[in-house]
């Protein structure tokens, strides 16, 4: 007979699995019950907790996806925007091929699915940057249905509890992982999918996780019923290496107007689809200040002219999530009587003012504002 959660506010299935029956009344007490995609069933607003989660922090995606519900509500607002638009609310919070996608997304939702995220799992997998896990977590949340997530915390917690060894993330696990998981899934789905992603978040932590307050204790063959007897102690993926270094020139190209020259960075790579200063970069590390005019040119013979290059701004740094990018910021004058080169159709020159409303990357908008 199936039971009452009172904190969920709905009944507890009979049906649920091992793990279930002990993750819920863990859930009802530490669940992150606050998070506001938690308390709709808004197929559009869950889609976009999903996507913007992907990759990222529950604590980074949280002000974005305010801002985001609030300029683009629906599905129809966000597919009648334009991509600048997105980007620019996207900037800063990074892997903007997401943004794309989304953009992309909205607009086949509109046309093809009659604004309603599709409620099939095959059809859902159709939409750009929507995979299994993501498709069903949505179906799961906004149309009740009985579906399995495997996210990284899912994935991590399956993985433990019942005993696997090996790397969570090689492909020969996948089809183990996806089994146990739709083996483990009650039916509705909803609240075991939000408990075993909290669980994993908050106490079955990639590095040093929690077994000593885990509701899973008693039946997770990860634990030797003992904090620090732990195996296999699972990391998220492969062993994080000292990131590397790149090296980059940013040549901060104005007109007498004050106007500032940006480029669309192209849609595969770093800040793919965002405006951005031209760039060059370097295979080792920057030149000496002496040599960095030199290198201007390189940039300025793709405008046509010759640009004259001020003092070094200065040197800076970004960090990504698998590289660190050290650039310098080089000033240049567009003179009155030179014009962008016609061959540069991918760039243009931008009032300050309309430039700060693109997307852009990070470090660019810093340089922008600090004019």
């Amino acid at each position: 007979m199936a039971g009452t959660d009172p904190a969920l506010g709905r009944a507890m299935p009979a049906d649920s699995g091992s793990i279930a029956v002990r993750l819920f009344p863990w859930y009802t007490r530490n669940g992150r019950h606050h998070l506001p995609w938690r308390h709709t069933d808004d197929d559009y607003a869950l889609w976009l907790a999903e996507i913007m989660l992907q990759q990222t922090r529950v604590e980074t995606a949280l002000d974005y996806y305010r801002r985001f519900l609030e300029k683009f509500p629906a599905w129809k607002n966000l597919a009648s925007a334009s991509l600048d638009e997105v980007l620019a609310l996207w900037s800063g919070l990074g892997y903007y091929a997401r943004a794309r996608n989304a953009h992309m997304a909205s607009k086949l939702v509109i046309t093809d699915w009659n604004g309603l995220f599709p409620d099939t799992l095959e059809s859902a997998m159709l939409l750009p940057g929507v995979g299994r896990s993501t498709a069903a977590a949505v179906l799961a949340s906004a149309y009740g249905q009985s579906q399995a997530i495997l996210d990284a915390n899912a994935r991590r917690v399956l993985f433990r509890v019942h005993g696997l060894q090996g790397n969570p993330r090689a492909p020969a696990q996948e089809k183990t992982l996806w089994r146990l998981a739709e083996q483990e899934t009650p039916n509705p789905a909803h609240d075991y999918n939000q408990a075993i992603q909290d669980l994993g978040a908050l106490v079955c932590l990639s590095r040093r996780p929690k077994c000593t307050v885990c509701p899973l204790m008693g039946i997770c063959r990860g634990s030797q019923g003992t904090a620090g007897k732990i195996f296999p102690q699972v990391s998220s993926g492969p062993e994080k290496q000292r990131r590397p270094k790149r090296y980059g020139i940013f040549l901060l190209v104005m007109d007498g107007k004050g106007k500032v020259f940006l480029e669309r960075r192209p849609e595969q790579g770093v800040w793919g689809g965002l405006w951005c200063l031209p760039m060059i970069y370097e295979e080792a590390i920057l030149p000496t200040p002496e040599d960095l005019a030199e290198r201007a040119d390189l940039i300025a013979q793709r405008f046509g002219a010759v640009l004259g290059a001020g003092e070094i701004l200065s040197f800076r740094q970004h960090v990504f999530s698998h590289f660190i990018l050290e650039f310098a910021i080089l000033p240049a004058f567009l003179p009155a009587e030179l014009q962008v080169s016609d061959h540069l159709s991918h760039g243009r020159l931008w009032a300050l003012g309309e430039a700060r409303d693109l997307g852009l990357p990070s470090p660019i908008r810093r340089i922008l504002e600090g004019l």
